[in-house]
């Protein structure tokens, strides 16, 4: 089955199934991350984020998100995030739930937050009856697959400091972003005041594998105790570790979030003079957003998986993946011109 419903729907790349199986070399190594892979996957994110940068590497992206938050909030701490933040929609109430977290969200027209929402929601300061904003969280790319620019972020983490926040990103698909924006990752993070970022790399070709990379000295103080409270501790973490390495060592990262980038970009240019089909956020990363009519969706996903995204007004999407084919998307697009001329 190969479709558009997620990149999480991609197999394991080549190079990352060869490095995992290479950690597996018939020797024994030390448990829980006191492992040379390990160590040196900490030294290549130290590279790519600043030499100040600690990471801790994870299972999964809600682990990840939900554990670097409850990492920068008490008790009665909040966090600001877009209403269409993956934190809030799709972790299945785990900040709630798991962390204790309380969520104060604002609808947003393109998954981007503004210093200015978040002067909105950052009152009743010093209020006992209010939750107390503490951290600011923006995914990059976001849901809606547009990007933060540097300058953006610099913007809100400007307004986060002022304010005595930490701004966090989640960067499940960060991959991408860099990739679209022709950047490291330390020119929109590190170097414009982000304090926290959840790296993903599982989206990206990873078998299974997040990390969280705080940015602040300082800002992880007990999350060794965190995570392993938080069942995020892996006990073979080598296999982890190598799959890190695999990514960040030379520039699989890049070529593989820049492919799946080039295959959105061609979706979204075969598909926009499609009559009865109307995209409907910017094409910035490897996602694309459009408005179908119900009866077309319907026959399409019979053999093209994909996601609704809004029932209310037919958007769906469409996602590209590090092992899209120009066939495949072409193939699609076909597809769709057909349904839509019936």
């Amino acid at each position: 089955m190969k479709g558009f419903a997620s990149d999480n729907y991609a197999g394991v790349h080549p190079e990352i199934l060869a490095a995992i199986a290479a950690a597996n070399d018939g020797s024994h190594a030390r448990a829980y991350g006191a492992d040379p892979w390990t160590a040196r996957a900490q030294e290549l994110v130290a590279q790519h984020f600043g030499a100040d940068a600690r990471s801790y590497l994870m299972f999964n992206g809600t682990g990840a998100n939900v554990t670097a938050m409850r990492a920068c909030c008490r008790p009665w701490e909040g966090v600001i995030c877009a209403n269409t933040a993956h934190v809030h929609v799709d972790e299945g109430g785990a900040p709630e739930r798991m962390g204790g977290l309380k969520l104060l969200t604002t609808p947003t027209v393109d998954g981007k937050l503004t210093p200015q929402d978040v002067a909105r929601l950052a009152v009743r300061v010093g209020d006992e009856h209010a939750v107390q904003a503490r951290v600011v969280t923006v995914t990059q790319s976001t849901e809606l697959g547009t990007l933060y620019t540097a300058p953006e972020l610099g913007a809100l983490a400007d307004a986060a400091h002022e304010r005595g926040l930490v701004l966090h990103v989640d960067g499940a698909r960060l991959a991408n972003a860099a990739a679209a924006l022709g950047t490291g990752f330390r020119e929109f993070t590190t170097d414009v005041g982000v304090d926290v970022v959840t790296f993903g790399a599982t989206k990206n070709g990873a078998l299974g594998v997040e990390a969280v990379v705080f940015l602040t000295p300082g800002l992880d103080e007990g999350f060794l105790y965190l995570r392993k409270q938080s069942m995020q501790l892996a006990s073979k973490g080598r296999f982890l570790a190598a799959q890190v390495i695999a990514l960040l060592e030379g520039d699989l990262w890049r070529r593989t979030a820049s492919h799946a980038n080039a295959m959105a970009a061609r979706l979204a240019a075969g598909v926009v003079a499609l009559p009865g089909v109307r995209v409907t956020q910017a094409v910035q990363a490897n996602a694309v957003f459009a408005i179908l009519p119900p009866a077309v969706t319907a026959a399409l996903m019979e053999d093209w998986p994909f996601y609704v995204w809004d029932d209310h007004t037919g958007e769906v999407r469409w996602m590209c993946s590090w092992d899209t084919t120009e066939a495949e998307v072409d193939g699609f697009v076909a597809a769709i011109g057909a349904a839509v001329s019936v």
